[in-house]
């Protein structure tokens, strides 16, 4: 039977629009803002736009911070639709970055001893952000197809290490100052127009591939990194990530359009769950491809042998 819930936490950068489209449920995660307020995450601009945000975020990076939704509130989550007897295939942000899965995990033991007839599974999405949200759209494309819980746990959990990120980070001074590089790589990155191209790792996080300068060569390795990666593209749906970026993500969407002519290509908002510790200056695209390697080493290989990596 397909007919069950899929629930993803709010990091999965999923905006009103596709939760309608393609049925998903989202749990709320925690923003603290920089006058001490916190809230429950949002995937809409109404609260604050785009460019406020992001140009606040930079300004004073270390102001605002996450929390995941905690036990009680996944048990919360999972009782709603447990109570109504319906199955539920909850998916989270990668485990390498936050806590999430290790609290759903908590919180489907508690609601499965109260509702043992109710089947939960709970996936650690080894992904964040649209590259999180593409993978649950992928899920809810196998519930379409009529694939059952089981079926659809078990095709996420075998090919989410074939969801793939080629995109750049333009800002490292914004990653310097949240501890993730240092300062003097930061500041020549910023100063020579230098962009790291990163690609997911076997472990849920992102590393750096190489380094490029300037954003024609930028796009030029960006492609052919899709192009040696990518499989059946024509049949794809592609996401692409930005912090403030938008005109640069255009440039790349009509860019992978007219390369790869895929079913449709998507831009999409980082909205503050995953951007405040991404910060601006992301531009990345999304797709499925050729299963990651678990030390990077193929894919480094793509990069040096295609004679587009420095």
């Amino acid at each position: 039977m397909s007919d069950f819930v899929i629930l993803a936490d709010a990091t999965c950068d999923l905006n009103e629009d596709f939760q309608r489209e393609y049925d998903i449920k989202i749990v709320n995660t925690h923003i603290v803002f920089p006058d001490g307020v916190d809230m429950p995450s949002f995937l809409s601009w109404d609260k604050i736009s785009r460019e406020q945000f992001y140009k606040e975020l930079k300004s004073n990076p270390t102001a605002y911070t996450t929390s995941p939704a905690n036990v009680e509130e996944f048990s919360a989550a999972f009782e709603k639709y447990a109570s109504q007897g319906k199955d539920i295939l909850a998916i989270t942000i990668s485990s390498g970055i936050s806590g999430s899965y290790n609290f759903m995990c908590s919180a489907q033991k508690i609601i499965s001893e109260k509702y043992p007839d109710i089947k939960i599974r709970c996936i650690d999405s080894l992904r964040y952000g649209p590259g999180f949200g593409l993978l649950v759209i992928h899920a809810a494309m196998q519930r379409s197809a009529g694939k059952t819980l089981d079926e659809t746990a078990d095709y996420i959990e075998a090919n989410k290490n074939r969801f793939h990120q080629a995109g750049w980070m333009d800002d490292l001074s914004f990653v310097a100052r949240k501890g993730r590089l240092t300062h003097a790589k930061a500041f020549f990155g910023t100063l020579a127009g230098i962009k790291a191209i990163g690609e997911f790792d076997y472990n849920g996080l992102t590393t750096v591939l190489t380094k490029v300068k300037g954003a024609k060569q930028a796009y030029k390795t960006l492609i052919g990194y899709i192009e040696r990666t990518i499989i059946e593209p024509e049949n794809q749906i592609i996401f692409i990530a930005q912090t403030n970026r938008l005109p640069q993500a255009e440039i790349y969407k009509k860019m992978i359009e007219d390369t790869f002519h895929p079913k449709a290509v998507y831009i999409n908002d980082v909205f503050p769950a995953c951007g405040i510790n991404i910060g601006p200056g992301l531009m990345a695209a999304y797709y499925v491809g050729n299963e990651i390697s678990k030390d990077l080493s193929e894919e480094r290989a793509i990069l040096e042998k295609s004679s587009i990596g420095e």
